[in-house]
């Protein structure tokens, strides 16, 4: 659970002060003094969000080139590219989230953030200083683009659009790239060392797209006015949800045919010795698996999830099953490439791999108990699965068989035989039995009252269950609610 967290203003009424302070009217140096007066005070007090540090290092700048006019010169140039270096380097390096760095400019794009500033930061850092005019110009965007992305959300966070983003880099080029060279690779083993370089190239490109997509997913809380923690990660948050999400991407094109499967069938081959995937297809994706491994330690349980969960579930809750619902063969690599994560997932204090063949043993017997429908080759990779999870384990072992032997009963029961027409035929005739033949039902009305008193009476000293009587012959049927005493 995160901590509440700590603003300079007492009320949001302060910030939209501060904010009509500096936004109403561009030419009133008054305005701006008491805005930069009002910041320099919050900052006193507790660290202030980067949006407003910025704000303040600009305004500061913009009030210096306005009051003092003579002060022209490096001293000038130099305030306002420190103050537009700071607030590009602010937005950027939260976000560097992944093992290798990402270019400025494509974070700087996700958010929105204008790119001729980014090419001015890099100018200014490394190349000559720019001019006068053109860092007056990138210090007036700078405080529009805080105005629409920093001030407004957090003011009106409920009537402000979402920031609008860039669409993720496909990853499906990357596994592409990767697959034809260690395909080249395995080919020719003596090429490892050529190749070398390139393989570390893709995996680069492979973990910056992650990166990419982790901001893709939280992209919207750069809006500001949410709140800057959501970069701030915690000790007691146990999963990142931007990442889960990043790596279910990539599994969506890992678990696709040409992926971990093979595409042409012939290639398709399995090992009947063990219940592990094709030698060669372990030797093609194993080094870029245990490279994600290595920098997302959850990757291997959620890929063994997420396959487990699509062999059981009902094919419109998989959408990667759709278009191979009939093809065994797609279905049975991916309950092998599940064996193949479970029994290479690193050792973990918190969970033991006893404890892991649990979970998915459970998921798999849940979603094939609730399921009903036939999946043809889904189903029986999801039985095999199930069947090497539980082997050498006999408490497993056990709950498998008592699972098929449910499941033998449900399945025979869903199914017409020959025995259940004929029960249903002694229950027709027993019912034809107890309808009255025409000729009792032509008879007077008087004389079947009389009858069926008579019957009654009989009844009453012979077939009515002890504690039971007739009811009082005065009873007159009513409907439903109605108080039969009214109807005297």
């Amino acid at each position: 659970m995160r901590l509440p967290r700590r603003v300079a203003w007492a009320s949001i009424g302060e910030l939209e002060q501060v904010c009509s302070w500096i936004y109403d009217d561009e030419n009133d140096s008054q305005s701006k003094r008491l805005a930069i007066q009002r910041l320099s005070a919050w900052k006193s007090i507790t660290s202030l969000p980067h949006a407003l540090e910025s704000t303040l290092a600009i305004l500061t700048a913009l009030y210096q080139d306005t009051e003092q006019p003579a002060s022209h010169g490096m001293a000038l140039r130099q305030m306002y590219a420190a103050a537009v270096i700071r607030l590009v380097n602010g937005l950027v390096d939260p976000l560097q989230s992944g093992a290798y760095a990402r270019s400025i400019a494509s974070i700087a794009q996700q958010l929105g953030l204008p790119p001729w500033l980014v090419e001015l930061r890099h100018a200014a850092t490394h190349e000559d200083m720019p001019s006068l005019e053109l860092l007056r110009e990138a210090a007036r965007e700078s405080m529009s683009w805080l105005l629409n992305n920093y001030f407004l959300p957090t003011l009106n966070p409920s009537t402000t659009p979402p920031l609008e983003s860039s669409p993720v880099t496909p990853v499906g080029p990357i596994l592409k790239q990767y697959k034809k060279i260690l395909k080249t690779i395995t080919r020719d083993t003596s090429l490892a060392t050529r190749y070398k370089a390139d393989v570390t190239k893709v995996l680069r490109d492979l973990e910056r797209w992650i990166a990419e997509a982790k901001l893709a997913e939280n992209v919207d809380a750069v809006a500001w006015g949410t709140s800057e923690s959501s970069f701030d990660a915690t000790e007691d948050d146990e999963e990142d949800p931007k990442e889960r999400r990043a790596l279910e991407r990539l599994l969506d094109d890992l678990v696709a045919p040409g992926g971990l499967v093979p595409l042409a069938k012939r290639k398709r081959a399995l090992p009947s010795d063990s219940f592990k995937p094709p030698a060669s297809a372990i030797n093609i994706w194993s080094p870029l698996l245990k490279h994600v491994q290595a920098l997302h330690p959850t990757f291997y349980d959620f890929a063994a999830s997420r396959i487990v969960n699509q062999l059981s579930s009902p094919p419109d809750e998989s959408p990667a099953l759709q278009g191979s619902s009939t093809d065994t063969a797609y279905h049975m690599h991916l309950a092998r490439w599940a064996t193949w994560f479970t029994q290479n997932q690193p050792r973990d204090e918190d969970i033991t791999p006893d404890q892991r063949k649990e979970d998915l043993v459970a998921t798999l017997i849940t979603n094939l108990g609730l399921s009903t429908e036939e999946r043809h080759g889904s189903r029986k990779a999801a039985l095999a699965l199930l069947q090497a999870l539980c082997q050498g384990d006999s408490r497993l072992e056990e709950v498998r068989g008592l699972f098929l032997h449910n499941l033998e009963i449900v399945h025979s029961s869903a199914h017409w035989q020959d025995m259940d027409m004929d029960i249903m035929n002694d229950r027709l005739n027993t019912l034809l039995a107890d309808v009255p033949s025409p000729s009792d039902a032509s008879s007077p009305p008087s004389m079947q009252q009389q009858e069926t008193s008579e019957q009654a009476a009989v009844d009453s000293h012979t077939s009515l269950p002890r504690g039971w009587g007739i009811v009082d012959k005065s009873w007159k049927p009513c409907p439903i609610g109605v108080f039969s005493a009214s109807l005297a």
